[in-house]
């Protein structure tokens, strides 16, 4: 057999050994659970030093997403999301092979001349030179995906995924935005129900997609775009109440240079078990929302022909006094990642409107419609 075919099939073999460890852990016993790393309000978030990762933590993301603007000034949104999630196992299991940390990816394009999102999902365990995140600074890796974050704070964002290709830059335009208190950002009633996040919203982007052929004859090719992007950077290990079944999150990017951050921890009953929100103005004052001044209303809902799920793809963010109106690049915005994380989900580009006048553009993301989350360690 050629060295060639040996290396892909050992990269292979990886590859669905860490999807059958991610089972494996989903399911395993309270007894087996590792003592992870707490998220605290006296530890406030420090940049850039936090930026990289924290695998102590037992969870950890990295999320991009944002409109494109074509030469012929067409609209495309993208999303690209690295975690890492630590398994639990025991770092002094000298093996190679040991399961201490997973990478997951997931990238989507929303394209309205393809009339529906396209999406891809990778998993490996870190090691192998296949899959890392390392500390100290953003460089998170999955075989050739990567995001990656330069000395001088820009990003380089590069997927090749299976139908379409992102190579991007992301350069920050305002510094990071601290969400909660310093960073510290509660998910619920109890203090410990609670991650460490910051935002960088209102990022420069420059590069090129390549989009998906079409049934019509459209080949797949590089198009050069710009546009503008939102990063999320988030890490915790105490999961969400145990009757949380999802939630719905906004993060956009206003016009006059503002941004705001708006999330609703649903109950299985829909009640918001913890709702909270961030809008931090143009001259740089943040405004924080509490529970009981945010709220997220349905106007019109669109049922997925795959999976039957009901999302509401239009809807008012209600954070104070202000009312804000979403509504979706297109519909067709859901992403299937039961081949990595378990969940399907409802996450894509939106339009932000007031007063029926256009606002800024955003992404919106709906989880817990197909089927409520498991959030709750028991």
């Amino acid at each position: 057999m050629p060295m060639r075919m040996r290396m892909r099939i050992a990269r292979r073999l990886v590859l669905v050994s860490s999807f059958a460890l991610c089972t494996l852990f989903a399911l395993s016993s309270p007894g087996a659970e590792h003592e992870f790393a707490a998220v605290s309000p006296d530890r406030p978030v420090t940049f850039p030093q936090d930026s990289g990762a924290h695998p102590a933590y037992r969870t950890e993301w990295w999320y991009a997403t944002g409109w494109l603007d074509m030469p012929d000034h067409k609209p495309l949104g993208f999303q690209i999301t690295f975690f890492r999630s630590a398994t639990g196992h025991s770092s002094a299991d000298p093996s190679a092979f040991a399961p201490t940390q997973l990478i997951i990816a997931h990238a989507a394009l929303s394209d309205p001349a393809f009339g529906r999102l396209v999406h891809d999902q990778k998993i490996a365990r870190q090691g192998f030179g296949l899959a890392s995140a390392k500390p100290d600074n953003t460089d998170v890796r999955l075989e050739e995906w990567r995001m990656v974050r330069a000395p001088d704070g820009h990003y380089d964002v590069s997927v090749d995924a299976a139908d379409f290709a992102l190579h991007l830059t992301l350069t920050p335009t305002q510094p990071p935005l601290l969400q909660g208190e310093r960073g510290y950002s509660r998910k619920g009633p109890l203090p410990e129900q609670a991650s460490n996040y910051y935002s960088e919203p209102q990022l420069r982007v420059g590069g090129s997609v390549t989009r998906p052929a079409t049934s019509g004859g459209r080949a797949a090719s590089a198009t050069p775009v710009t546009g503008s992007a939102w990063l999320d950077h988030e890490w915790s290990s105490t999961l969400l109440a145990a009757d949380a079944s999802g939630w719905d999150w906004l993060g956009a990017n206003l016009a006059d240079g503002s941004a705001l951050m708006a999330f609703k921890v649903r109950g299985v009953d829909g009640h918001a078990v913890w709702a909270h929100a961030a809008l931090r103005r143009a001259d740089g004052r943040v405004t924080q929302y509490g529970p009981g001044e945010v709220d997220f209303t349905p106007i019109r809902q669109w049922r997925s022909p795959r999976t039957n799920t009901l999302y509401p793809v239009a809807t008012t963010v209600k954070t104070g006094d202000l009312h804000w109106q979403l509504t979706p690049l297109l519909d067709d915005q859901e992403l299937d990642s039961r081949e990595s994380t378990g969940a399907v989900y409802w996450e894509g580009a939106v339009n932000l409107s007031r007063n029926g006048q256009p606002v800024g553009r955003g992404y919106l993301e709906l989880t817990g419609y197909a089927k409520a989350l498991k959030l709750e360690r028991r």
